[in-house]
């Protein structure tokens, strides 16, 4: 299995961004870090997106980091749920 990580501070994009206005911040988002859960163990993604009123969400990161059903989303061309989105300097 290919090793995929990102860091604190990272923009990653959601695959639901295709369907979107490219110029929108829609289903962009800022990688906050890894957490674990106190009871499970289990790793997770904390993330906050650049839309709307922000705040935290966490994901389980194997979740995060899986590829995109393209039997339920055959249109959709990225390869995995969340890709590092290329930004230009600002």
């Amino acid at each position: 299995m290919e090793e995929r990580a990102f860091k604190t501070g990272d923009i990653v994009r959601h695959f639901k961004r295709e369907t979107v206005d490219p110029a929108s911040d829609l289903y962009l988002y800022m990688i906050v870090g890894v957490a674990k859960h106190s009871e499970t163990g289990e790793e997770l993604m904390v993330y906050s997106p650049l839309y709307g009123e922000g705040g935290l969400y966490v994901r389980p990161l194997d979740m995060f980091l899986s590829e995109v059903d393209h039997a339920k989303y055959p249109q959709i061309r990225q390869k995995y749920r969340f890709e590092l989105e290329e930004r230009p300097e600002e």
